[in-house]
């Protein structure tokens, strides 16, 4: 379908009705947010940790090189960032909603799924050693050799969520999204062979792998957590994107379903009342006004042609 602009769709003329469209959905996400603070609050399962084990656990405990506040910063804000400054290009309350609604369901629901298997699996981090004997001294059990901590117990809890990987699942849930975002904007898939669309579109990638390694780095996580969890917000990403937004190799890749469906309704809106007076099926209707998924477009010339030769029949039939 071509980019047909039947007004500018703002805020203020548009977005109250969008929004109440997709009530339930603002209201699913306050219900993740409930869920993702109290998964944050209970305490991890706390899995069997022997002297043994502590071997390869004894790694420097240190801090973050990306420290905790500045992942909704790269996750949401940055994304919502390019969102924004698109919205203000186009002028399309519709694409500004459908983006902003995907991004935080990426997020979010990445969010939830993260600390659920956190909290489940309770693996130990890298660095368990030293949080739980900060002193360096190591007391266990005499009968099950397991771990008997002295150190802080908010450390403690902390150092039995290193699956998966937070950061790196918020990064690629919020970094992915972009790349989906900004591949259907720039157009990709266009098959014009322009290279440089496809480095923006690895570009948020790019920084949130950089994200998971430095996890790595940090000695706060082993690279099977950061694996996992790029592996999982980019997954969750991509579906939350293709919910919203046609995938961006399809004709209409560059606009949200909602959009196009505006569009359709419009135009059949404006049909005029004469072609149903010719017992023209309505799938024909739509045939001719509306432009079909596989890439065919009818111009204005063309409909007003169209509507020129069923008046002429119309007459015709009267005489």
């Amino acid at each position: 379908m071509p980019e047909i602009q039947l007004g500018a769709h703002t805020i203020r003329s548009h977005g109250a009705k969008v929004a109440r469209i997709h009530m339930h959905d603002w209201l699913v996400l306050l219900f993740l947010i409930i869920m993702e603070v109290v998964l944050n609050v209970i305490e991890p399962f706390h899995r069997f940790v022997g002297e043994e084990m502590m071997e390869d656990l004894k790694y420097p405990l240190q801090e973050n090189t990306i420290p905790l506040w500045a992942v909704p910063i790269i996750a949401i804000l940055l994304p919502l960032a390019v969102i924004l400054i698109y919205y203000f290009v186009r002028k399309d309350v519709y694409d500004l909603h459908q983006a902003v609604l995907g991004l935080l369901f990426s997020v979010l629901v990445t969010g939830v799924l993260t600390d659920a298997i956190k909290d489940a699996v309770g693996r130990p981090r890298p660095d368990f050693f030293w949080r739980c004997f900060p002193d360096g001294k190591g007391v266990f059990d005499p009968v099950t050799s397991n771990v008997m901590c002295t150190g802080l117990k908010s450390v403690i809890k902390e150092g039995h969520k290193s699956f998966p990987s937070g950061h790196t699942s918020w990064s690629f849930a919020g970094l992915g999204f972009l790349s989906w975002y900004m591949a259907g904007k720039v157009r990709v898939f266009d098959q014009r062979g322009h290279v440089a669309k496809l480095c923006i579109v690895i570009f948020p990638l790019l920084v949130a792998a950089l994200v998971g390694v430095s996890r790595v780095d940090d000695y706060w996580h082993h690279w099977q957590d950061v694996f996992a969890g790029g592996l999982l917000g980019i997954t969750v990403a991509s579906f939350c994107y293709l919910q919203f937004f046609p995938p961006p190799y399809d004709i209409d890749g560059w606009g949200p379903h909602m959009y196009f469906q505006m569009l359709s309704e419009s135009r059949n809106d404006t049909q005029p009342s004469n072609i149903n007076g010719l017992n023209v099926a309505p799938l024909e209707i739509e045939n001719v006004l509306i432009q079909s998924r596989s890439g065919m477009a009818v111009s204005d010339d063309s409909i007003h042609n169209t509507n020129s030769i069923l008046n002429e029949m119309e007459r015709g039939r009267r005489h």
